[in-house]
């Protein structure tokens, strides 16, 4: 159990150390009481003064996340606390906080106090790009030249530019306002290093590829126009590992459900990989991974699954086609989406009904189970049509095609479809094909 930048919970307005000392001595005596519940009690108790602390501009944590929250810390607390000291309940309180050690949270709480001290200023500036603010961010960095290449002394490290992203740093702070594009703008203009890395995702991740591989970004329909505009400044397309966890940039994006990011980033230039490739449907760059002879080079062979898994989760029939018809067996098993699941598993969760198509014509088992839920092909697709997100007409007709080559619906499962109320999938279960 570990706690990561992204959980780090915020910091009080005007924190106190001796409060945070207080608050150590108070975790230790829990650990300590030999009560079961007492740890979870702490933990509670803190989230919950946090909670009233919090800004009243700033959206009230919900009881159900304070619980989810003190479950988490419950347990990472209990994992560092097994000797007992001071200097573990200390450490679990910095980590909970997004530091990497109770002397760097000392030392930003110290800094906090001085409104005129580098960290202030730097937290200051934070706070107005997330919300928007040109105004004060504009001041700021007129007042602070060397602002603009100042890093965080949080555990991620990572410079104002990053926080454009909404994408690796505190969970709080992961917001898009609609002007996010002109915030990046005045950044770089300042002297923002446009290919600065952080320290998330297991590092190396630059502003382009948090920024592309971000939900709220998208949702708020500023990341291409940011993208615009870091690639305007020279931001880098092709550098190694930049989508965090060795991911290439393109690679990143399918791997964190932002295909039109892809698409777009691959007008712009951006180089394809196997994985890349596969699952955008570019099969002319698909096949310089293979030789003459139909055989795989330049790739490894998990690199290959990984390819295949993402064109069937991205509903890239001939990319799927592509693959299958160079050797793959259309039942290999692979990971990704739990364990030891086909490509008609990922295809029925995500709705490809083309995918589905091609699979099935090539001999895809319907029986196959795999080894993280237990369940087979229909199963998934029936988890993909119940979730809020869905286009049910898909799933009909994959349940449907599912139900032909063979598939069995289970007393349970029909009694599920009856209780939703859905006369087309229990159709579909029936082996009706749905009327439009």
């Amino acid at each position: 159990m570990s706690i990561g930048a992204q959980d780090a919970l915020p910091l009080p307005p005007h924190p106190s150390l001796e409060q945070y000392k207080k608050r150590a001595k108070a975790l230790l005596k829990a650990a300590r009481s030999g009560d079961p519940m007492a740890l979870h009690g702490w933990a509670v108790a803190w989230l919950e003064k946090l909670a009233e602390r919090q800004p009243a501009s700033e959206r009230r944590p919900t009881r159900e996340r304070i619980e989810r929250e003190a479950k988490s810390l419950t347990q990472f607390a209990r994992t560092k606390l097994e000797e007992g000291s001071l200097a573990d309940a200390q450490f679990v309180i910095a980590r909970a906080h997004g530091f990497l050690s109770w002397s760097k949270l000392a030392a930003h709480v110290e800094a906090l106090a001085r409104s005129s001290s580098e960290i202030s200023t730097f937290e200051s500036a934070v706070n107005a790009i997330i919300e928007g603010d040109e105004t004060t961010l504009r001041r700021l960095l007129r007042e602070h030249p060397e602002l603009p290449r100042a890093r965080s002394t949080r555990e991620h490290n990572a410079t104002l530019l990053h926080h454009v992203s909404a994408n690796g740093v505190e969970g709080y702070r992961q917001k898009s306002p609609k002007n996010a594009a002109c915030i990046t703008e005045l950044l770089l203009e300042a002297g923002a290093e446009v290919d600065a890395r952080a320290d998330v995702y297991g590092g190396g991740c630059t502003t382009l590829a948090l920024v592309a591989t971000s939900v709220p970004p998208q949702l708020a329909g500023v990341q291409l126009p940011v993208i615009d505009v870091l690639l305007r400044h020279g931001a880098r397309m092709d550098l190694p590992g930049i989508g965090g966890n060795d991911h290439a940039l393109i690679r990143a994006c399918l791997m964190n459900g932002q295909p039109e990011a892809a698409r777009y980033l691959v007008s712009r230039g951006a180089p394809l990989d196997l994985s890349g490739a596969a699952g955008l449907g570019h099969v002319d760059a698909l096949a310089r991974f293979f030789d003459r002879d139909g055989q795989l080079t330049g790739a490894t062979r998990a690199q290959l699954l990984e390819a295949f898994s993402l064109a069937c989760a991205y509903g890239s029939a001939a990319s799927v086609r592509f693959l299958l018809e160079r050797g793959l067996d259309v039942n290999v098993r692979m990971k990704g989406h739990g364990d030891n699941h086909t490509g008609l598993h990922v295809a029925a969760f995500w709705g490809r009904v083309d995918v589905v198509d091609v699979l099935l014509a090539r001999g895809a088992d319907v029986h196959a189970i795999d080894d993280t839920w237990r369940t087979p092909p229909l199963s998934w697709a029936l988890t993909g049509w119940s979730r809020k997100d869905n286009e049910p007409e898909r799933y009909y007709e994959i349940v449907a095609r599912l139900i032909a080559a063979g598939a069995k619906a289970k007393p349970e499962t029909l009694e599920w479809a009856v209780s939703r109320g859905d006369a087309k999938m229990l159709a579909a279960l029936g082996g009706t094909r749905p009327k439009n």
